[in-house]
């Protein structure tokens, strides 16, 4: 019990470390929450701020949930197994929603798709990679971020049920799963609605100065 408590809490203050807000205030002088659609992600930065500046933020928040996987798997010594990956899950999971619901930005800031691909490569980094390959291939066909994202979702539950690892990282996925698609249903609204950014739009835009 104590290793899961050691797995929240590390994985929950690594999630904190907000990348998009951190260097908007530092480099750009201003909360990326105040901007675009009002959350602390990477979409909104690239939106916000130019595609350039939003890939360093994503790659840091990839990184995030990266590290929370690798960290736990090194001091608790354990692999992507049926006892082990419980304990891998819960710090990648823990760093998404630390990463949604930060503590010192009143619980207010992204929505954790970036974090979910670092600990996907951490889990297993051919997952990972796949999961690259179908949120990058998804949201180009599409131009929508947002329904890219229900595809790495997708490719996320698949995985975690073929490596066969029992029940808690699957009900750990499918919330995951469900908490993201909550987040997103405003873009899913603005996506019907003919009213949300696409991805081919905000490629075009210069980076902002």
């Amino acid at each position: 019990m104590q290793d899961y408590f050691i797995a929240i809490i590390l994985g929950y203050l690594l999630g904190n470390f907000q990348t998009s807000y951190i260097l908007g205030k530092i480099i750009k002088k201003v909360d990326i929450r105040t901007l675009g659609r009002g959350n602390a992600g990477a979409s909104n930065t690239v939106e916000s701020f130019g595609w350039k500046f939003g890939i360093v933020v994503a790659f840091l928040d990839a990184f995030k949930g990266l590290l929370a996987v690798l960290l736990v798997r090194y001091f608790f010594n354990v692999t992507l197994d049926a006892q082990g990956a419980p304990l891998l899950y819960i710090a990648g999971y823990s760093a998404i929603l630390g990463h949604i619901f930060p503590f010192f930005m009143n619980f207010k800031g992204g929505k954790g798709t970036a974090t979910l691909v670092g600990m996907m490569v951490g889990l297993n980094p051919w997952f990972g990679l796949s999961g690259i390959v179908v949120i990058v291939a998804i949201t180009f066909m599409t131009d929508y971020v947002a329904i890219g994202t229900v595809g790495l979702l997708a490719w996320m539950i698949a995985g975690t049920i073929f490596f066969d690892i029992g029940q808690t990282p699957l009900l750990l996925t499918f919330g995951g799963a469900l908490l993201s698609i909550y987040l997103h249903l405003p873009n899913f609204r603005r996506i019907k609605n003919n009213d949300e950014g696409r991805l081919t739009r905000v490629l075009k835009r210069k980076n902002v100065d």
